[in-house]
């Protein structure tokens, strides 16, 4: 798989809301498919199928352990989304530093009782 298809596969993976908290609760340790599905109101069947999604994700690892079938919490993956999303803070952080500014030259125009010549671009009004 190409590195795009992995981050695809893992954004799917957590569009859902109960995989995101099967992984909440991974990240506090190993856990059965039982201890999983215990806080969910659907049955042992829908959450395999959930743990079946995260495990071709790449999210979550399953362990034999006797009967047992433990699930532990893959963090690389995440790692890897996480990273891919911050490519694109320097930008997210300019943007809200930008509206920073203008609050602050607003609220100082309030203060002051100033009004301040918005500029046009090359526009005429």
């Amino acid at each position: 798989m190409t590195a795009e298809t992995h981050l695809n596969v893992t954004f799917g993976a957590l569009a859902h809301p109960t995989r995101r908290a099967i992984l909440a609760r991974l990240a506090k340790g190993h856990a059965s498919v039982l201890e999983l599905a215990e806080p969910f109101d659907m049955t042992q069947p829908a959450i395999s199928k959930h743990l079946k999604v995260l495990e071709r994700a790449g999210l979550i690892a399953r362990e034999r352990d006797a009967q047992r079938r433990p699930c532990r919490l893959e963090a690389r993956r995440l790692k890897q989304a996480a990273e891919w999303i911050g490519t694109y803070r320097q930008s997210w952080e300019e943007s809200y530093s930008r509206v920073d500014n203008y609050l602050i030259e607003l609220q100082t125009k309030e203060k002051t009782g100033g009004v301040k010549k918005t500029r046009t671009h090359g526009r005429t009004r």
